[in-house]
């Protein structure tokens, strides 16, 4: 494909870096693949991957001083990850849930004066132990499209506010990006340093849930239960500390 305008010598380097990173795109394709339902087809996702990378291509500049690997990884992630919210696959109840969940974390926390554990949070909501740790389970496939990564300065604009802003509140649109980052760190500040290890080993370092477990001592199942427990308290955490400036508005009874 040839962009109008565009350079002989630029468009061969382009198809250049793109034959030279397919790879990449499936090798991404498959690590996400692997934390989502089974009908996110791996075809659909590498689709999206090779037009991300394709952009990657056509913008990057070797004076950016970044390795094109690099700067196409993110492109390609951002790309599949928009896809997947496009996509919207999360049926109601699996969103009803997390609504549920930062509920009762919300909840314990006022109610105990303190972050609540495991036990703390079942309890809040009627649960057994075992059916909070499957809840968890069920809420990282909302969690995976919800996050692009967790450097707060991407040159597009992105961050990890993704993470644990509900996109249905429209806070990023009534705060600066600088303020909400402040509140952002400070809510970081206060989840255990475990799971705040976790967050960071898995969206930053980028290592698999079974490579954190190694590091932290616990299963893949675990970790994977962790994470979705400090997503939960970091949107809580920011939808309280932004309530006294923000009118948010009133949830409708699903």
């Amino acid at each position: 494909m040839r962009v109008k305008g565009e350079k002989t010598e630029d468009r061969s380097e382009r198809d250049r870096l793109v034959m030279e990173h397919v790879g990449l795109v499936r090798t991404l394709a498959q690590r996400l693949a692997q934390r989502l339902p089974s009908q996110v087809e791996l075809s659909d996702l590498i689709s999206v991957g090779v037009l991300g990378l394709i952009d990657a291509a056509t913008r990057y500049k070797p004076g950016l001083g970044v390795p094109f690997d690099a700067f196409a990884r993110r492109r390609i992630q951002g790309a599949m990850l928009d896809s997947l919210r496009d996509m919207d696959w999360a049926p109601r109840s699996l969103r009803r849930l997390r609504r549920d969940v930062d509920s009762a974390m919300a909840g314990a926390r006022r109610r105990l004066g303190r972050e609540p554990e495991d036990l703390d949070v079942a309890e809040e909501l009627g649960m057994t132990p075992a059916d909070y740790t499957k809840a968890l389970d069920q809420l990282r496939m909302l969690d995976v499209a919800s996050v692009r990564s967790l450097d707060a300065s991407n040159e597009d604009g992105t961050s990890w506010l993704e993470l644990c802003v509900d996109p249905e509140e429209g806070i990023a649109s009534k705060l600066e990006r600088k303020e909400l980052r402040q509140h952002l760190a400070n809510a970081i500040s206060q989840i255990p340093e475990r799971e705040r290890n976790i967050l960071a080993m898995y969206y930053e370092e980028e290592l698999t849930l079974a490579e954190i477990g190694e590091v932290i001592g616990v299963g893949e199942s675990r970790v994977s239960q962790l994470r979705s427990q400090a997503i939960a308290r970091l949107r809580t955490i920011l939808r309280e500390s932004l309530a006294p400036s923000v009118d948010l508005p009133q949830r409708k009874a699903s």
